[in-house]
């Protein structure tokens, strides 16, 4: 992975500061040779694909999490275009059902997770629960868990324990043949104000747009310490966060892109290979086949 890439991945040994990210980042590239290199990663990635859907022993989960018009769609659309859709699943996570909000703040992630030699994209995912939540501590209320019938039980401890469940679901994915990418698509407050003027402008994307959405705007600061700590105490070597600068989304798709190829790459993945039966038995089909 080139070094441009390998820079915007958080470890476990490593702290995020979301002050010192640069969200309009571009390496040495610009859009025509970004749009150049992400054909060819594509390419690469629809191949691997091939080889994970082929031998089914892992699968891969991929996280994206972001503020509103960060390009999350767009970045799904554009970088896994490629893919063959029968080993692919896109899942989109809203405000919880009644349904969900019987069951425990896990349940329906873990129930969209990727059959082995499938790759799962969660648009929105399980963090919804120490980002949304927590900048809105009110909707952990609606979760009905014992003990937590008001706000103000909804604390430091409270925040703690569900950061270790989540590093404990992921850390059991990882045990288990799942590999979690999670990328956080950190577009700059400036930005986001021009998309929003943008999908305000355009009649074919005033549908994106929410009055909602300027409601969370103004909280931006809230989410942003809440999105810093939720890398922070999330971000392991099995499951690291990989922060893209979102403001050119060019760029962004290019490293998601890369991301996901060197990660693919890693796992070393091979067709599988026939015992000397089945390769006799293969003969013997050929053989009929030419001699009908």
């Amino acid at each position: 992975m080139k070094n441009e890439f390998k820079a915007l991945i958080v470890q476990g040994d490593k702290k995020f500061s979301i002050k010192s990210a640069k969200t309009d980042f571009t390496g040495d590239y610009n859009k025509e040779k970004a749009k150049d290199a992400l054909i060819k990663s594509k390419i690469e990635v629809s191949h691997l694909q091939e080889k994970l859907y082929a031998s089914a022993t892992h699968s891969l989960l991929i996280i994206f999490q972001a503020m509103d018009a960060a390009g999350k769609d767009s970045a799904i659309e554009h970088v896994m275009s490629g893919l063959n859709p029968q080993g692919c699943q896109v899942f989109s996570f809203k405000v919880p059902t009644s349904e969900e909000y019987k069951h425990d703040f896990l349940w329906r992630h873990i129930k969209a997770l990727p059959e082995r030699g499938r790759i799962g994209i969660h648009n929105r995912s399980h963090y919804e629960n120490v980002l949304v939540c927590k900048v809105h501590p009110e909707y952990i209320l609606s979760e009905s868990i014992p003990g937590f019938d008001e706000v103000k039980k909804v604390n430091k401890n409270f925040w703690k324990q569900r950061y270790q469940s989540i590093r404990n679901f992921e850390n059991h994915l990882a045990a288990n043949g799942t590999v979690v990418l999670k990328f956080f698509l950190n577009v700059g407050k400036d930005e986001q104000k021009q998309r929003f003027l943008d999908r305000i402008e355009d009649p074919t994307k005033n549908w994106k747009f929410s009055s909602g959405d300027i409601k969370e705007r103004a909280l931006w600061d809230e989410y942003m310490k809440a999105y810093e700590d939720a890398i922070n105490e999330t971000s392991t070597k099995e499951s690291p966060w990989h922060i893209i600068p979102a403001d050119k989304k060019w760029f962004a798709r290019l490293a998601i892109s890369e991301i996901i190829a060197d990660k693919l790459k890693s796992l070393n993945i091979k067709f599988p290979v026939l015992d000397e039966t089945e390769q006799g038995k293969l003969l013997e089909t050929k053989t009929a086949l030419l001699n009908e």
